[in-house]
């Protein structure tokens, strides 16, 4: 169960990529961090600067096919710089297109408006993006978690890193789910 972890290099929430992360690697899946381009991402504690972690895949060099899901971690400047990275939006949108399942947490979401794939969904987030959720055609709730099953994939949304066990208990057995049936497929 290979499952990408999207994220540019600078700016993610460290928690929000590191519980997600272990959570994957618990539940049997193989995570790979993929980013804009090669070296070290920059995470950090809210605003102070915390761990590096090495990039095993540039966006622009891998396919959805690769996949099980897509976890998008959260922090400000994180989804803000893959917004503006059209490789990154492709790859995002690529996972609704194949119908495959997306988890995103906090500021996330914002790759999401980007992509056009939040219309006629479900969703929550840190509650500054509950304006651009709406005016990018979805539907924003304050939960701890929220799951979409709108077709053709499945969306799972925090809002924040005091909701990563509910996050995890949410998308980790549905990726699973998926990988199973992919495998029974074969």
């Amino acid at each position: 169960m290979r499952v990408a972890f999207l994220m540019a290099h600078e700016g993610v929430e460290q928690v929000e990529l590191t519980e997600p992360w272990q959570a994957v690697h618990h539940g049997g899946g193989d995570p790979v961090l993929v980013s804009t381009k090669p070296g070290r991402i920059q995470a950090f504690n809210h605003l102070d600067k915390a761990d590096t972690f090495p990039v095993d895949a540039v966006v622009k060099d891998v396919s959805v096919q690769d996949y099980v899901g897509l976890v998008l971690p959260g922090g400000v400047a994180n989804p803000d710089a893959l917004r503006m990275d059209p490789d990154a939006v492709a790859f995002v949108k690529g996972f609704f297109e194949a119908g495959k399942p997306v988890a995103a947490i906090c500021h996330a979401p914002w790759t999401l408006v980007e992509a056009d794939v939040v219309r006629g969904r479900t969703l929550t987030s840190w509650p500054s993006l509950r304006t651009d959720i709406r005016n990018a055609g979805g539907t924003w709730v304050d939960e701890q978690v929220q799951v979409c099953e709108a077709a053709p994939s499945t969306l799972v949304t925090s809002r924040k890193p005091d909701d990563l066990k509910a996050f995890a208990e949410a998308f980790v057995p549905l990726f699973s789910h998926v990988a199973q049936e992919a495998q029974s497929a074969l």
